[in-house]
Protein backbone atom coordinates (compact mmCIF):
# COMPACT_ATOMS: atom_id res chain seq x y z
CA UNK A 1 0.00 0.00 0.00
CA UNK A 2 3.08 2.10 0.99
CA UNK A 3 4.12 2.03 -2.22
CA UNK A 4 1.43 2.28 -4.68
CA UNK A 5 0.27 5.98 -2.83
CA UNK A 6 3.62 6.79 -3.68
CA UNK A 7 3.78 5.42 -7.41
CA UNK A 8 0.76 7.43 -7.37
CA UNK A 9 2.07 10.86 -6.07
CA UNK A 10 5.37 10.44 -7.81
CA UNK A 11 3.18 9.53 -11.72
CA UNK A 12 0.86 12.99 -10.74
CA UNK A 13 3.78 15.28 -10.40
CA UNK A 14 5.39 13.79 -13.53
CA UNK A 15 2.16 14.60 -15.28
CA UNK A 16 1.82 17.62 -13.55
CA UNK A 17 5.68 19.37 -14.39
CA UNK A 18 5.66 22.43 -16.50
CA UNK A 19 1.83 22.75 -15.65
CA UNK A 20 1.43 23.87 -12.34
CA UNK A 21 -2.06 22.97 -10.94
CA UNK A 22 -2.34 24.13 -7.78
CA UNK A 23 -5.60 22.12 -6.26
CA UNK A 24 -3.72 18.51 -7.53
CA UNK A 25 -0.46 19.77 -6.21
CA UNK A 26 -1.95 20.69 -2.42
CA UNK A 27 -3.67 17.11 -2.56
CA UNK A 28 -0.45 15.34 -3.14
CA UNK A 29 1.04 17.05 -0.18
CA UNK A 30 -1.92 16.50 2.19
CA UNK A 31 -1.87 12.85 1.08
CA UNK A 32 1.76 12.57 2.36
CA UNK A 33 1.88 14.85 5.33
CA UNK A 34 -1.38 12.62 6.66
CA UNK A 35 1.07 9.40 6.16
CA UNK A 36 3.70 11.19 8.30
CA UNK A 37 1.06 12.11 10.71
CA UNK A 38 -0.19 8.35 10.60
CA UNK A 39 2.91 6.81 11.00
CA UNK A 40 3.65 4.89 14.02
CA UNK A 41 7.53 4.34 13.95
CA UNK A 42 10.82 6.76 13.68
CA UNK A 43 11.39 4.78 10.17
CA UNK A 44 7.96 5.22 8.81
CA UNK A 45 7.73 8.84 9.61
CA UNK A 46 11.26 9.33 7.97
CA UNK A 47 10.25 7.46 4.40
CA UNK A 48 7.37 9.51 3.93
CA UNK A 49 8.52 12.79 5.35
CA UNK A 50 11.38 12.42 3.08
CA UNK A 51 8.65 12.12 0.23
CA UNK A 52 7.27 15.39 1.48
CA UNK A 53 9.57 17.34 1.91
CA UNK A 54 10.77 16.43 -1.65
CA UNK A 55 7.68 17.19 -2.96
CA UNK A 56 7.02 20.38 -0.82
CA UNK A 57 10.73 21.93 -2.27
CA UNK A 58 9.83 21.07 -6.63
CA UNK A 59 6.90 23.37 -5.24
CA UNK A 60 8.06 26.07 -3.23
CA UNK A 61 10.45 26.31 -6.74
CA UNK A 62 7.52 27.83 -8.64
CA UNK A 63 7.46 31.53 -9.68
CA UNK A 64 3.76 31.68 -7.52
CA UNK A 65 4.92 30.28 -4.02
CA UNK A 66 3.92 33.83 -2.80
CA UNK A 67 0.34 32.82 -3.83
CA UNK A 68 -0.02 29.53 -2.37
CA UNK A 69 -1.23 29.45 0.96
CA UNK A 70 -1.80 25.05 1.56
CA UNK A 71 -5.10 25.85 3.30
CA UNK A 72 -5.35 21.89 3.50
CA UNK A 73 -2.45 21.13 5.07
CA UNK A 74 -3.47 21.82 8.79
CA UNK A 75 -0.69 20.66 10.62
CA UNK A 76 2.14 22.34 7.93
CA UNK A 77 2.73 25.83 9.63
CA UNK A 78 3.00 29.11 6.67
CA UNK A 79 3.90 32.76 8.13
CA UNK A 80 4.23 35.86 6.19
CA UNK A 81 6.06 39.10 7.66
CA UNK A 82 3.96 41.83 7.84
CA UNK A 83 6.05 43.24 4.55
CA UNK A 84 5.73 40.56 2.81
CA UNK A 85 8.73 40.18 1.67
CA UNK A 86 9.67 37.03 3.87
CA UNK A 87 7.60 33.57 4.32
CA UNK A 88 8.50 30.69 6.78
CA UNK A 89 7.11 27.06 5.91
CA UNK A 90 7.92 25.13 8.84
CA UNK A 91 6.50 21.85 10.06
CA UNK A 92 7.57 19.43 13.37
CA UNK A 93 8.11 15.71 13.43
CA UNK A 94 7.33 13.95 16.81
CA UNK A 95 9.91 10.85 17.53
CA UNK A 96 8.93 7.85 19.65
CA UNK A 97 10.32 9.42 22.28
CA UNK A 98 8.36 12.41 22.02
CA UNK A 99 11.37 14.62 20.78
CA UNK A 100 10.90 16.67 17.55
CA UNK A 101 12.37 16.79 14.65
CA UNK A 102 11.80 20.25 13.11
CA UNK A 103 11.95 21.42 9.32
CA UNK A 104 12.08 24.55 7.89
CA UNK A 105 11.87 26.59 4.76
CA UNK A 106 12.53 30.24 4.10
CA UNK A 107 11.59 32.40 0.90
CA UNK A 108 13.18 35.47 0.52
CA UNK A 109 11.63 37.95 -2.11
CA UNK A 110 14.16 40.51 -2.96
CA UNK A 111 13.20 44.05 -2.58
CA UNK A 112 14.65 45.81 -6.26
CA UNK A 113 14.28 42.45 -8.45
CA UNK A 114 11.30 40.79 -6.67
CA UNK A 115 12.33 37.25 -7.65
CA UNK A 116 12.68 35.04 -4.64
CA UNK A 117 15.24 33.00 -3.14
CA UNK A 118 14.71 29.65 -0.77
CA UNK A 119 16.92 28.86 1.96
CA UNK A 120 16.48 25.39 4.25
CA UNK A 121 17.05 25.70 7.59
CA UNK A 122 18.33 22.40 8.80
CA UNK A 123 17.94 20.84 12.27
CA UNK A 124 21.75 20.48 13.59
CA UNK A 125 20.57 20.90 17.61
CA UNK A 126 22.59 17.39 18.31
CA UNK A 127 25.78 19.55 17.16
CA UNK A 128 25.01 22.95 18.97
CA UNK A 129 24.22 23.80 23.20
CA UNK A 130 21.05 23.86 24.35
CA UNK A 131 20.81 27.61 23.59
CA UNK A 132 23.18 29.02 21.72
CA UNK A 133 23.82 32.30 21.79
CA UNK A 134 26.23 32.95 18.30
CA UNK A 135 25.05 33.89 15.14
CA UNK A 136 24.17 30.64 13.10
CA UNK A 137 24.22 29.67 9.49
CA UNK A 138 21.01 28.26 7.92
CA UNK A 139 22.39 24.90 8.51
CA UNK A 140 23.27 25.15 11.53
CA UNK A 141 19.97 25.01 13.03
CA UNK A 142 18.72 25.06 16.72
CA UNK A 143 15.23 23.76 15.57
CA UNK A 144 11.76 25.43 16.08
CA UNK A 145 8.53 25.74 15.02
CA UNK A 146 7.97 29.56 14.33
CA UNK A 147 4.53 31.33 14.73
CA UNK A 148 5.03 35.31 14.18
CA UNK A 149 7.40 37.72 12.42
CA UNK A 150 7.96 40.92 13.51
CA UNK A 151 10.17 43.43 10.86
CA UNK A 152 12.83 45.77 12.71
CA UNK A 153 14.39 48.24 10.43
CA UNK A 154 18.15 49.58 11.40
CA UNK A 155 20.11 51.72 9.28
CA UNK A 156 19.41 50.59 6.05
CA UNK A 157 18.24 46.36 6.70
CA UNK A 158 15.38 44.82 7.60
CA UNK A 159 15.80 42.57 10.62
CA UNK A 160 12.91 39.76 10.70
CA UNK A 161 12.59 39.27 14.25
CA UNK A 162 10.79 35.74 15.10
CA UNK A 163 8.86 34.02 17.95
CA UNK A 164 8.85 30.53 18.33
CA UNK A 165 8.35 27.57 20.19
CA UNK A 166 10.24 24.23 20.98
CA UNK A 167 8.67 20.80 22.61
CA UNK A 168 12.11 20.76 24.67
CA UNK A 169 12.13 17.23 26.74
CA UNK A 170 9.66 15.29 28.54
CA UNK A 171 9.89 17.89 31.33
CA UNK A 172 10.15 21.02 29.52
CA UNK A 173 8.64 23.11 26.68
CA UNK A 174 10.95 26.54 25.28
CA UNK A 175 9.43 29.97 24.12
CA UNK A 176 11.97 31.73 22.33
CA UNK A 177 13.00 34.96 20.17
CA UNK A 178 15.60 35.18 17.77
CA UNK A 179 16.37 37.73 14.78
CA UNK A 180 16.72 36.34 10.99
CA UNK A 181 18.37 38.15 8.54
CA UNK A 182 19.88 38.28 5.13
CA UNK A 183 23.31 39.46 4.04
CA UNK A 184 24.64 38.73 0.27
CA UNK A 185 22.94 35.34 -0.48
CA UNK A 186 22.93 33.95 2.69
CA UNK A 187 20.85 33.56 5.42
CA UNK A 188 21.60 34.63 9.27
CA UNK A 189 20.08 33.56 12.48
CA UNK A 190 20.96 35.33 15.94
CA UNK A 191 21.73 39.59 15.57
CA UNK A 192 22.21 42.00 19.34
CA UNK A 193 18.97 43.52 19.26
CA UNK A 194 18.06 42.74 22.65
CA UNK A 195 19.19 44.63 25.38
CA UNK A 196 18.46 43.29 28.86
CA UNK A 197 20.47 45.47 31.91
CA UNK A 198 23.65 45.84 30.80
CA UNK A 199 23.99 43.25 28.39
CA UNK A 200 22.98 42.61 24.87
CA UNK A 201 22.28 39.23 23.50
CA UNK A 202 21.73 37.78 19.93
CA UNK A 203 18.18 35.70 20.89
CA UNK A 204 16.55 34.51 24.45
CA UNK A 205 14.76 31.57 25.40
CA UNK A 206 12.28 30.97 27.91
CA UNK A 207 11.97 27.27 29.55
CA UNK A 208 9.59 26.27 31.67
CA UNK A 209 7.36 23.34 32.89
CA UNK A 210 6.06 21.36 30.39
CA UNK A 211 3.05 21.54 32.84
CA UNK A 212 2.48 24.98 32.17
CA UNK A 213 1.43 27.22 29.00
CA UNK A 214 3.86 30.53 28.43
CA UNK A 215 1.83 32.91 26.68
CA UNK A 216 4.32 35.39 24.24
CA UNK A 217 3.13 37.48 21.77
CA UNK A 218 4.06 40.60 19.94
CA UNK A 219 1.15 43.51 20.82
CA UNK A 220 1.64 46.06 17.45
CA UNK A 221 -0.21 48.83 19.24
CA UNK A 222 2.33 49.11 22.33
CA UNK A 223 5.22 47.69 19.95
CA UNK A 224 6.30 44.95 22.51
CA UNK A 225 6.69 41.68 23.09
CA UNK A 226 4.94 40.88 26.18
CA UNK A 227 5.38 37.21 28.24
CA UNK A 228 4.41 36.14 31.14
CA UNK A 229 7.46 35.93 34.00
CA UNK A 230 8.22 32.62 35.19
CA UNK A 231 9.52 31.77 38.64
CA UNK A 232 10.18 28.47 39.80
CA UNK A 233 7.35 25.92 41.75
CA UNK A 234 9.24 26.25 45.40
CA UNK A 235 12.52 28.54 46.03
CA UNK A 236 14.15 25.42 46.09
CA UNK A 237 13.65 24.65 42.24
CA UNK A 238 15.69 27.29 41.47
CA UNK A 239 17.67 26.84 38.34
CA UNK A 240 16.02 23.82 37.30
CA UNK A 241 13.78 25.29 34.60
CA UNK A 242 11.21 22.52 34.14
CA UNK A 243 10.06 23.26 37.47
CA UNK A 244 9.79 27.04 35.92
CA UNK A 245 6.09 28.79 35.95
CA UNK A 246 4.43 31.39 34.94
CA UNK A 247 4.36 33.68 38.36
CA UNK A 248 0.99 35.92 36.82
CA UNK A 249 3.33 38.94 36.24
CA UNK A 250 4.34 40.36 32.66
CA UNK A 251 7.59 41.73 31.40
CA UNK A 252 8.19 42.49 28.22
CA UNK A 253 10.32 43.68 25.07
CA UNK A 254 9.57 47.11 24.06
CA UNK A 255 11.04 48.47 20.94
CA UNK A 256 12.93 51.59 21.04
CA UNK A 257 15.64 53.15 18.90
CA UNK A 258 15.50 49.76 16.86
CA UNK A 259 16.16 47.08 19.27
CA UNK A 260 14.06 45.67 22.11
CA UNK A 261 14.44 46.77 25.36
CA UNK A 262 13.55 44.81 28.83
CA UNK A 263 10.88 46.51 30.74
CA UNK A 264 9.36 44.10 34.17
CA UNK A 265 6.45 44.00 35.52
CA UNK A 266 4.66 45.65 32.79
CA UNK A 267 0.65 45.43 32.44
CA UNK A 268 -1.10 43.27 30.46
CA UNK A 269 -4.23 44.66 28.74
CA UNK A 270 -6.86 42.60 26.55
CA UNK A 271 -8.42 43.50 23.80
CA UNK A 272 -12.02 44.82 23.87
CA UNK A 273 -14.04 42.28 21.98
CA UNK A 274 -17.25 44.02 20.37
CA UNK A 275 -18.20 40.29 19.29
CA UNK A 276 -17.58 37.23 21.09
CA UNK A 277 -17.30 33.43 19.80
CA UNK A 278 -19.15 30.87 21.41
CA UNK A 279 -19.13 27.25 20.49
CA UNK A 280 -21.38 24.74 21.52
CA UNK A 281 -21.59 20.62 21.08
CA UNK A 282 -24.88 19.32 19.78
CA UNK A 283 -26.09 16.49 21.97
CA UNK A 284 -27.40 14.67 19.00
CA UNK A 285 -25.03 14.90 16.28
CA UNK A 286 -21.82 15.27 18.38
CA UNK A 287 -21.24 18.32 16.01
CA UNK A 288 -19.24 21.15 17.10
CA UNK A 289 -20.99 24.14 16.11
CA UNK A 290 -19.97 28.17 16.44
CA UNK A 291 -21.81 31.81 17.00
CA UNK A 292 -21.38 35.34 17.51
CA UNK A 293 -23.21 37.13 19.88
CA UNK A 294 -22.68 40.87 20.69
CA UNK A 295 -20.88 41.74 23.47
CA UNK A 296 -22.32 45.40 24.51
CA UNK A 297 -23.82 45.76 27.47
CA UNK A 298 -27.55 46.60 28.04
CA UNK A 299 -28.95 48.85 30.35
CA UNK A 300 -30.89 46.90 33.06
CA UNK A 301 -33.08 49.84 33.68
CA UNK A 302 -34.78 49.24 30.47
CA UNK A 303 -33.13 52.69 28.49
CA UNK A 304 -30.93 52.57 25.90
CA UNK A 305 -31.72 48.25 25.38
CA UNK A 306 -32.60 46.33 22.44
CA UNK A 307 -35.99 45.84 24.49
CA UNK A 308 -39.29 47.55 25.73
CA UNK A 309 -38.07 50.82 27.29
CA UNK A 310 -40.72 50.53 29.69
CA UNK A 311 -39.61 47.33 31.10
CA UNK A 312 -37.54 47.17 34.23
CA UNK A 313 -35.13 44.82 35.68
CA UNK A 314 -35.71 45.05 39.32
CA UNK A 315 -33.23 42.57 41.57
CA UNK A 316 -34.84 40.07 43.67
CA UNK A 317 -34.16 40.58 47.36
CA UNK A 318 -34.33 38.20 49.82
CA UNK A 319 -37.05 38.12 52.34
CA UNK A 320 -36.48 40.13 54.79
CA UNK A 321 -36.96 37.55 58.01
CA UNK A 322 -34.95 35.09 56.54
CA UNK A 323 -32.10 37.81 55.60
CA UNK A 324 -31.99 38.33 59.74
CA UNK A 325 -32.05 34.86 60.58
CA UNK A 326 -29.03 34.17 58.54
CA UNK A 327 -27.43 37.33 59.80
CA UNK A 328 -27.99 35.54 63.18
CA UNK A 329 -26.70 32.45 62.05
CA UNK A 330 -23.53 33.51 60.66
CA UNK A 331 -20.34 33.21 62.91
CA UNK A 332 -17.30 34.82 61.98
CA UNK A 333 -14.61 31.79 61.80
CA UNK A 334 -11.50 32.70 63.62
CA UNK A 335 -8.30 30.82 61.44
CA UNK A 336 -5.89 29.29 63.33
CA UNK A 337 -2.58 30.86 62.52
CA UNK A 338 -0.99 27.99 63.80
CA UNK A 339 -2.49 25.54 61.63
CA UNK A 340 -0.07 23.93 58.83
CA UNK A 341 -3.06 22.98 56.58
CA UNK A 342 -4.55 26.97 56.86
CA UNK A 343 -3.30 28.23 53.52
CA UNK A 344 -4.49 31.69 54.05
CA UNK A 345 -1.95 31.92 56.70
CA UNK A 346 0.90 30.98 54.94
CA UNK A 347 3.07 34.81 55.24
CA UNK A 348 4.16 35.56 51.67
CA UNK A 349 2.63 38.53 51.47
CA UNK A 350 5.12 39.48 54.16
CA UNK A 351 8.17 38.21 51.93
CA UNK A 352 6.74 39.12 48.60
CA UNK A 353 9.49 41.57 48.02
CA UNK A 354 11.91 38.66 47.93
CA UNK A 355 13.47 38.88 44.72
CA UNK A 356 11.85 36.67 42.18
CA UNK A 357 13.64 34.01 39.92
CA UNK A 358 13.45 34.12 35.82
CA UNK A 359 13.78 31.42 32.98
CA UNK A 360 14.27 34.23 30.65
CA UNK A 361 17.80 33.28 29.35
CA UNK A 362 20.06 34.73 26.85
CA UNK A 363 21.10 33.47 28.66
CA UNK A 364 19.65 36.22 30.80
CA UNK A 365 18.93 34.53 33.89
CA UNK A 366 22.53 35.55 34.99
CA UNK A 367 21.63 39.41 33.69
CA UNK A 368 18.53 40.27 34.85
CA UNK A 369 18.07 42.73 37.54
CA UNK A 370 15.98 41.52 40.61
CA UNK A 371 12.75 42.20 40.98
CA UNK A 372 12.05 44.58 44.34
Amino acid sequence: MKFSILFFVSFFSIQSFGQFDVTAREQELCVLLDSVRASKTNDQKEFWNVQFKALLDNTLHEPTVFDLSFPKLRTLGVIDSPDNMVRIINWNVEQEDASQKYYAYVIHRESKTGKTKIFELIDNSMMLPGKPEETLASNMWYGALYYQIIPVEKGNKLYYTVLGWDGGTRMSNTKLIDVLYFTGSTLKLGYPLFKIGENTVKRVFFEHSERSVMSLKYEPEYKRIIFDHLSPETPTMEGFHEFYVPDMSYDALVLENNRWLLVEDVIGINKKQHIVSLSQINEKSGEVSSSSIDSKWEDPTGTGSSGSSDEVHVAVLPDANSTNTTNKNQKTVKKDENNPLNISTYKQDKKRKKEKRSSLTGDLSKTKKSKK
